[in-house]
C-alpha cells in the first residue's frame, strides 16, 4: 500500500530563501538573536539539569554556533548542519550514531514533522537524546489580530499555522521516543514600531513561507497595520509574544 504523501503546506523554495536571507542579515552588527539564545540557553539548563554529558552531537539550524562552542568546550565532539546549506530535514541523514541531536527553530516549517523526527530518531546512537525548540501555537497574537483587522472580510493566509503541545505530544510518541517530554514557554518583547518587528522575524527566519503566501499588502493596508499594531500597545510600545515549543526524548 502507498504511503500518503503528508499535505504541502510550506514551499521548500521559499524557505530556503528565507533561511538564506536569515544569514545574511545576521551578519550585520546588532542583529536581533533573542530567539536562538532562548533556545541555546534552554538546552544547555536541560542537559545540566540531566547530568547528561554526551561525546557525540549534532546540531542543527544554530545560526550563532553558541550551542556548538559551548558543547566544544565541555570536550563533546560536535557536528553543525544548516536547511540553507542544503541539509534536508525531511530525507535520511548521511550519518548516524550521535549520543544528542538538537534542532532549534526548524521543524515548525517542515511539511512532514513525523518524517523529520523518524530521520532524527535514526541518526541518534542507542541511549542517545533529542531535544528540538520552535516557535508554536500562540506566537505572534498581536500580529494575527493586526492582519485579520487590515484583511477584513477576506482573511489571506499571512502566518503560518503551528504546532500546540498536545500535538506535539503525539509527534513523540507516534515517533516512537521513550520518556519524551513537551513543555511551551512565552518570551515577550516590546516593539516601538510594526516595521521592528517584521525587520526582527526577517533577520531570525520567521518570514511567511507559505505554499500559498497570499497577496501583498498596498501602501493603505501597510499604512493600517501599523497604526493598528500601535494601537494594541501603551507608552509607544507594543508588546509581542513568542511561544517556545520543545520537545524532548530518547532513543531506547
Amino acid at each position: 500500500m502507498a504511503t500518503k504523501a503528508p499535505p504541502r503546506i510550506f514551499s521548500s523554495h521559499r524557505r530556503l530563501a528565507v533561511r538564506r536571507r536569515m544569514l545574511a542579515l545576521q551578519a550585520l552588527p546588532d542583529a536581533p538573536r533573542y530567539l536562538i539564545d532562548d533556545m541555546v540557553e534552554d538546552v544547555q539548563e536541560r542537559l545540566a539539569f540531566l547530568r547528561f554529558e554526551p561525546k557525540t552531537a549534532l546540531v542543527i539550524g544554530d545560526y550563532s554556533h553558541a550551542l556548538a562552542r559551548a558543547l566544544t568546550a565541555q570536550g563533546v565532539a560536535v557536528t553543525e548542519v544548516e536547511p540553507a546549506d542544503g541539509f534536508a530535514e525531511e530525507q535520511p541523514y548521511p550519518f548516524e550514531g550521535f549520543d544528542l541531536i538538537v534542532s532549534l527553530g526548524c521543524l515548525d516549517t517542515v511539511n512532514d514533522v513525523p518524517g523529520a523526527l523518524v530521520h532524527i530518531r535514526k541518526a541518534l546512537a542507542a541511549g542517545g537524546m533529542m531535544i528540538a525548540s520552535f516557535p508554536s501555537s500562540g506566537s505572534l497574537p498581536v500580529l494575527r489580530d493586526v492582519m485579520l483587522a487590515v484583511d477584513g472580510d477576506r482573511p489571506s493566509p499571512r502566518l503560518h499555522p503551528a504546532i500546540d503541545v498536545r500535538a506535539g505530544g503525539q509527534l513523540l510518541q507516534r515517533t516512537l521516543f521513550a520518556d519524551p517530554v513537551i513543555d511551551q514557554r512565552p518570551l515577550q518583547v516590546a516593539f516601538r514600531k510594526l516595521d521592528r518587528l517584521v525587520g526582527d522575524l526577517r533577520a531570525q527566519g520567521l518570514s511567511n513561507v507559505l505554499a500559498d503566501p497570499g497577496p501583498h499588502l498596498g501602501k493603505d493596508a501597510i499604512a493600517r497595520a501599523r497604526d493598528a499594531f500601535a494601537a494594541a500597545g501603551e507608552d509607544g510600545r507594543t508588546v509581542e509574544r513568542f511561544e517556545i515549543l520543545t520537545l524532548s526524548g530518547w532513543k531506547r
